[in-house]
């Protein structure tokens, strides 16, 4: 048994021409989504990140805009900084970039954001609403892992799903969605016993907790769908993944590649919550629970 290769770029750019649709209705209402991104500091990563992000935006027709601060910014500062986004209403999203300086609580700096504008999903008010069911903006990476499940055809109802690790950023929402899908869910973590057999049950297994081919095929059922949304550089400078990406493909029935798996997913889903979050301040969408999944 080959796995089928799980194209996130592909399916990426499905999405992300949707998205270029939504934009081009409401400009001719006259609106144009609009996102700003924060970057405090210097991490060679986040910069990366934060380039992808802000050239996917230019491409899709939203308005971006991109506030490098500096690293030794006080936490006072930036929170005002970010009220400041709050009031522009030319801005329907705002995301800070993590991670955040140590001197500065993550937990503040997210909760300042307007949660309308949250369109990162980590606002207290908007992991309420996906805990019970009708999140409006849901995290970016495990709302891409669970469009990528629909996208491939592979049925989560029913379906003994894991994950590998509890990060409030991957592991806890993805718990919420595939529970929200029907899936009978396993969250683990460092303090888990018998991770591996834990693994081996597993019908849909989610990597994500960044230690590089940490999964091997030992810890796959044959025929299980593997998404691996753990991104490790190594010392030769090359990226892999929380899985071993050649050993696993052999034992499972679909799999991610790191990369052009679940990341490509990550900032398609970040431009459909901002493009939601401008419908929803144009009023053209009526119901929290109809924005969930468009």
């Amino acid at each position: 048994m080959t796995a089928r290769i799980i194209d996130g770029k592909a399916i990426a750019a499905a999405f992300r021409a949707e998205c270029k649709i939504r934009v081009d209705r409401l400009a001719q209402e006259g609106v144009r989504p609009g996102l700003a991104v924060v970057l405090v500091g210097g991490d060679p990563a986040s910069q990366v990140y934060v380039r992808n992000k802000a050239r996917a935006c230019e491409e899709a027709g939203i308005h971006s805009e991109v506030h490098r601060l500096p690293e030794d910014i006080p936490q006072a500062d930036l929170l005002a900084f970010i009220a400041r986004l709050n009031a522009d209403r030319a801005l329907h999203g705002i995301l800070v970039q993590l991670p955040l300086p140590r001197h500065i609580d993550n937990r503040a700096v997210i909760e300042a954001i307007d949660p309308a504008k949250d369109v990162d999903g980590f606002h207290l008010s908007n992991i309420g609403r996906l805990v019970v069911g009708n999140a409006l903006y849901p995290p970016c990476t495990p709302f891409g892992v669970m469009k990528m499940l629909e996208h491939e055809g592979i049925k989560v109802e029913g379906a003994d799903a894991v994950i590998v690790g509890r990060s409030l950023i991957v592991g806890k929402p993805m718990a919420f969605l595939l529970i929200d899908a029907g899936a009978t869910v396993t969250v683990c973590h460092s303090k888990t016993r018998d991770l591996a057999g834990h693994c081996r049950r597993a019908d849909i297994l989610v990597g994500a907790v960044g230690r590089a081919r940490m999964i091997g095929a030992e810890w796959v059922k044959p025929g299980a769908t593997v998404i691996d949304v753990g991104i490790n550089r190594l010392s030769d400078g090359t990226l892999a993944g929380d899985v071993d990406f050649e050993a696993v493909r052999k034992v499972a029935g679909a799999i991610t590649p790191v990369p052009g798996g679940v990341g490509p997913m990550t900032i398609a889903m970040l431009l459909g919550n901002t493009v939601r979050a401008a419908e929803v301040a144009a009023g053209r969408t009526s119901s929290l629970r109809e924005t969930r999944i468009a």
